[in-house]
């Protein structure tokens, strides 16, 4: 017989948590073991399965932070992943390489009915939403120094990085409520919200007020078990930042390696997908409020 069969059917004398004498056919054994540790291993299968079962939306998931955090999701067993973007190829081509549980819905933030929309299709289709990451958002697409800011320039930035996000929590929230869910919402955030800068002002207020949003809205979900978190990342070479740099991806993260106090890697998308899913699964049950950084230890020079 196998030692468990024998050590909960035969009977037996405890000595300590790992040692027991065995009487079995009239003869002695001294058994070691480890059956608590046993009883407290996790199936093995369980750790690609920490989404199994949740329904989540994704927006401005159709490339960079997004997209990675799509495919992260579906790996570990979402049951339906929602990629909402305003762009159409892109992100019809993400869900459809991504699979079955996955669908694209276009969705442009700055419309509060858009979002509205989106999250009501969401919980029709599949009869509840579990996450909601907000996503969405730009850089700015100036200098903008105090000297010569540009407020048009600004207002625009902050329909979709301010404005985007705020429509994003307020209806993944009533949705959460509505439906008597637990969920998560996680917002994108980023290492410039916490230190200031000569340039890029707009960007930098917008992303002072996510986390404004963020450390608010979760004092006012907490009562319904809605957790309520960001994530800031530092400069990851991410399409839209390439775009704007007008350089590859290589020569992106080249020029941003010295800004990084952790060696022996490359700061990438998937890093801050890590971070994402942490705070979408259980592995965060209780935290809500929170700026979790992913920087890699940000240096300005």
């Amino acid at each position: 017989p196998s030692i468990y069969f024998i050590l909960y059917t035969y009977k037996r004398v405890y000595i300590n948590s790992h040692i027991y004498i065995v009487q079995f056919r009239g003869a002695p054994y001294v058994i070691w073991h480890e059956t608590e540790r046993v009883g407290k291993m996790s199936d093995p299968t369980s750790c690609k399965k920490k989404l199994e079962g949740k329904v989540a939306i994704i927006t401005g998931g159709a490339s960079g932070i997004g997209e990675a955090t799509a495919r992260h999701f579906a790996n570990h067993c979402a049951r339906a992943v929602v990629i909402a973007d305003i762009q159409e190829e892109k992100g019809s081509q993400v869900a459809a390489s991504i699979g079955s549980c996955c669908r694209y819905i276009k969705c442009d933030v700055t419309d509060e009915q858009q979002v509205k929309s989106l999250v009501e299709s969401t919980v029709q289709i599949y009869g509840q939403l579990d996450i909601m990451f907000s996503n969405a958002g730009i850089a700015s697409t100036c200098e903008q120094d105090i000297l010569s800011f540009d407020l048009s320039a600004c207002d625009n930035l902050f329909a979709i990085n301010v404005r985007g996000t705020a429509a994003c929590v307020k209806h993944a929230a009533r949705a959460m409520v509505d439906g008597g869910v637990r969920g998560s919402i996680v917002c994108t955030a980023s290492v410039a919200a916490t230190m200031g800068a000569g340039k890029n002002i707009d960007y930098i207020m917008s992303k002072n007020a996510v986390l404004g949003l963020v450390r608010s809205a979760s004092r006012g979900l907490g009562e319904y078990g809605i957790r309520v978190n960001c994530v800031s990342p530092g400069a990851v070479a991410t399409p839209l930042l390439c775009h704007l740099l007008q350089t590859s991806v290589e020569e992106a993260e080249k020029t941003f390696e010295p800004f990084t106090c952790l060696k022996g890697g490359v700061m990438k998308v998937r890093h801050v997908a890590d971070a994402v899913l942490f705070l979408a699964s259980g592995d965060s049950e209780f935290v809500t409020g929170h700026n979790l950084v992913v920087d890699g230890g940000f240096k300005p020079l």
